[in-house]
């Protein structure tokens, strides 16, 4: 092209060329950067109300050309109510995008994807979700149960289900509890027919966490297509209100695992700081975010939390000090107060360095809301007892 020998269609071929591979290559490298945000726990949610038909509908909008080049058809069955979740809209749009593309991807010439937006209700033994594999089919659709047995145990969420389901190649029963990690793909041989790192349903799985959510992916096989379905919970005034089902404040505070208690937040990075107090505000709790350890001796003594979580990485003092300063406090100033430990650093050294400074609980960061929400409920339990 530089010597001016090519002539305009040669051109004009090679510049398209040249396009879709610079895109491919600044999405690996925005794909990388992602995981790296998450492995250190600062990716930053800008959460607000998000119409999830409209972030479906605007992914939807960015894999149709990709889906016309293939003659794949793709319809759509959305609620026609508007089903609002507290989220980032932009990360929400990924996380669909990179579902449909992945569809789009492993569907041949002519193939069909499906795309829903339904809304259900939930009923878990515990407030929890196992990584990544909760299996479908407890859904309540139509009305509560008349009678729960065990209102500490048992736990009712309303939650937007979005699936995506193609008829393409399908996945090996052996590869399925491995979709989700990073680096993995089915066929990693170098002639694999298709491209990419194996980051794309990773970052998926990490952002739906993030949410309070959860992913899954059922496939019979080779062959067979593949459904990967996610659910998001919704709003907590949607929740009470939608379809007709009065939950009622009182109600649904009774299967709020957090209800009554008050929790201290710490942790100088504003937005980890604000995404943690959202996550158990969700579930009930009463929360003071604080930006420092300094913040954090000041309001101890008259605040009497019922739990204490705190960043460990934080300048001037750190959490280690923060919470060694906390245990010499007499037990009505909150010296015996519970505490979890948030720390970018998994390995067993760290947690015991957690545990000899005072606290009851270790938690690597990228947080999980699910397992937080459990340890602080566990926590608060049993210091109850």
């Amino acid at each position: 092209m530089q010597t001016g020998k090519v002539n305009p269609t040669k051109t004009a071929e090679a510049l398209s060329t040249i396009e879709r591979n610079v895109k491919l290559q600044a999405q690996l490298i925005e794909d990388l950067l992602d995981v790296s945000r998450i492995l250190r726990g600062k990716l930053n949610l800008d959460i607000a109300p998000v119409n999830l038909g409209n972030a479906i509908a605007s992914a939807l909008e960015t894999v149709k050309l990709a889906a016309q080049a293939k003659n794949i058809q793709i319809h759509t069955e959305l609620d026609p109510n508007a089903i609002v979740v507290a989220g980032d809209a932009a990360r929400l749009q990924q996380i669909f995008w990179n579902l449909l593309s992945n569809a789009v991807k492993f569907t041949p010439q002519g193939g069909r994807v499906e795309v829903r937006l339904t809304e259900i209700l939930h009923l878990e033994a515990e407030p929890q979700y196992s990584r990544s594999q909760v299996e479908p089919g407890n859904e309540i659709r139509e009305a509560l149960p008349p009678v729960v047995q065990d209102v500490r145990s048992t736990h009712i969420n309303r939650h937007a289900q979005i699936q995506v389901i193609d008829n393409g190649k399908g996945i090996k029963p052996e590869f399925l509890p491995y979709v989700f990690e990073h680096f993995r793909q089915e066929d990693s041989a170098i002639t694999r027919k298709f491209g990419g790192l194996g980051l794309g349903l990773a970052i998926v799985r990490q952002l739906v966490e993030l949410h309070g959510g959860n992913v899954f992916v059922e496939s019979q096989g080779e062959g067979t297509g593949a459904t990967f379905t996610v659910r998001l919970p919704l709003l907590k005034q949607q929740a009470k209100n939608a379809n007709n089902i009065d939950l009622g404040a009182e109600f649904m505070s009774q299967y709020s695992p957090l209800a009554g208690l008050k929790i201290i937040v710490v942790d100088d990075d504003a937005d980890s700081r604000d995404f943690i107090a959202f996550v158990l505000e969700q579930d009930g709790a009463e929360v003071i975010a604080l930006a420092s350890a300094q913040q954090a001796l000041r309001e101890f003594p008259g605040a009497k939390p019922d739990v204490l979580v705190s960043d460990v990485g934080m300048p001037e003092m750190d959490g280690y000090m923060l919470m060694r300063k906390i245990r010499t406090l007499p037990p009505d100033q909150g010296g015996k107060v519970p505490a979890i430990a948030l720390t970018a650093y998994a390995g067993e050294g760290d947690r015991q360095l957690a545990l000899a400074a005072g606290f009851q609980q270790h938690i690597a960061k990228p947080i999980e809301p699910n397992e937080l929400v459990q340890a602080v409920a566990k926590l608060a339990d049993k210091a109850r007892c």
